[in-house]
């Protein structure tokens, strides 16, 4: 049986997975439902003790991912995103839901660079000056990975 935190994170993962993966962008709407729900779903089920892992996991979500962007890797809506998730989760299972989401990423990202080696190697001769590749072919929408990451840190 699904739970509420599933549902929402479900709710959550798909809205932000199938935006980032349409538009490179994750609009301010889905992490801040991801963190209403969240509230709402922990202080339900456990009153101020739930209010308080909620806001840790939204602290703490927003901490550790704020790191990655600030070095570059990773775009502002998924640092909102984390955050949004980690009030879902809770701080209990933020940890785990921070290294499916890395794991993910990584698989995600070695497939990225194999499918665009891949392409490459097949381009016919004459055509190898395409020119460079854009930003939106250079990034990986991280969003499926996040949502992946939190689904499976629900899980018993």
């Amino acid at each position: 049986m699904l739970t509420a935190l599933t549902w929402a994170s479900l709710a959550v993962g798909v809205s932000a997975s199938v935006e980032d993966v349409a538009r490179r962008q994750i609009s301010n709407w889905i992490p801040i439902c991801a963190a209403i729900a969240g509230f709402a779903i922990h202080i339900y089920a456990s009153g101020w003790k739930g209010a308080e892992s909620a806001a840790l996991g939204l602290a703490g979500g927003f901490g550790v991912f704020l790191i990655f962007y600030l070095l570059g890797g990773m775009g502002g809506g998924d640092v909102k995103l984390m955050a949004g998730f980690g009030a879902i989760v809770g701080i209990e299972r933020l940890l785990a839901a921070a290294f499916w989401t890395a794991g993910i990423g990584g698989i995600m990202a070695c497939a990225a660079l194999g499918f665009r080696e891949l392409k490459r190697w097949r381009r016919r001769p004459g055509n190898e000056d395409r020119g460079p590749e854009s930003e939106r072919e250079k990034s990986i929408p991280y969003a499926p990975a996040i949502a992946m990451g939190a689904l499976l840190s629900l899980v018993p």
